[in-house]
């Protein structure tokens, strides 16, 4: 095969990639031209973690931050762990499948445990 065929071949993946870029040009310029620009001093603060970020660093705030904190790294281990376990269930064997199921029985402790301290309950 000539190296012109080889390249030819990615042709496809270089239009891809000129289509996605001149589509995210054009959105980036879309808001920035059609965007409504009323900053106020409350736009402008800094924010972080739902209370102002310049106060004292020891000051007490709501255990939810961390619970919310849990119950996102639950989900995204689960799923980071899951789908590569799935495709890969039938060379892993018995083992393998064991080690996954003490795996999400430790995670469905951490989420009722999160669930039992209402990090599930919205205000």
């Amino acid at each position: 095969m000539a190296q012109s065929d080889f390249l030819l071949e990615y042709l496809p993946i270089l239009v891809f990639i000129v289509i996605a870029g001149g589509i995210s040009i054009a959105m980036v310029a879309g808001s920035i031209f059609a965007g409504l620009r009323k900053p106020d001093a409350e736009k402008l603060s800094a924010y972080e973690c739902g209370f102002d970020a310049f106060s004292d660093a020891r000051n007490k705030f709501d255990v939810r931050f961390y619970l919310v904190t849990l119950l996102f790294i639950i989900f995204d281990l689960e799923i980071a762990f899951l789908f590569p376990w799935a495709i890969t269930l039938g060379q892993i064997g018995a083992f393998g499948f064991w080690s996954m199921i003490s795996f999400l029985t430790i995670l469905t402790v951490g989420f009722i445990y999160e669930w039992k301290k209402g990090g599930l309950e919205w205000e």
